[in-house]
């Protein structure tokens, strides 16, 4: 089992698999009458080199420089986001790692606590390596379409080693 954000995480399961999302330029979903299930804003990419943990774990300040850019460039208020489908392999470094980085983003100027959403898609069907990134996309995508937050699979309590008080 794989288990993100949980106190019970001990690494990630690989799994295979595939996801295909089709993209196109809005004008010419509308023009061709296709429906849209959602659009994307923006998109961020990353290396944090030197600065990372390791090859297996990035460092904070990567992960907060690259949830930054994505935001800024899709210019999207991090207070509007409900839920994040997050990396989240259930390891014991790299959730806390995740989390702490969209905490320090998300809370920025805030006082409220609780309002955002959190989830991986990995406790359901593993890491599919080169996979893993389109079908969090695909969950995200249903997640809004539907309305409703998916639980996470196999969570029974948080990972000590993340502050979701604050």
């Amino acid at each position: 089992h794989c288990q993100p954000i949980d106190a019970g995480a001990n690494g990630t399961l690989w799994g295979s698999g595939a996801g295909v999302v089709l993209l196109k330029r809005l004008a010419d979903a509308l023009d061709e009458g296709d429906t849209i299930r959602a659009m994307l804003l923006g998109n961020a990419v990353n290396n944090d080199g030197a600065s990372k943990v390791g090859f297996s774990a990035p460092s904070v300040d990567g992960q907060i420089e690259v949830i930054k850019q994505a935001l800024d460039v899709a210019a999207v208020d991090p207070r509007t986001v409900g839920y994040v489908e997050a990396h989240g392999t259930g390891t014991a470094i790299g959730d806390p790692i995740e989390v702490a980085a969209l905490s320090t983003v998300y809370s920025e100027g805030a006082t409220d606590l609780g309002w955002c959403g959190i989830g991986s898609v990995k406790s359901n069907i593993g890491h599919l390596s080169q996979a893993a990134g389109v079908v969090g996309v695909i969950k995200a995508v249903l997640a809004l379409e539907h309305g409703i937050i998916p639980p996470t699979v196999n969570y029974t309590k948080p990972n000590p080693r993340i502050d979701f008080e604050s």
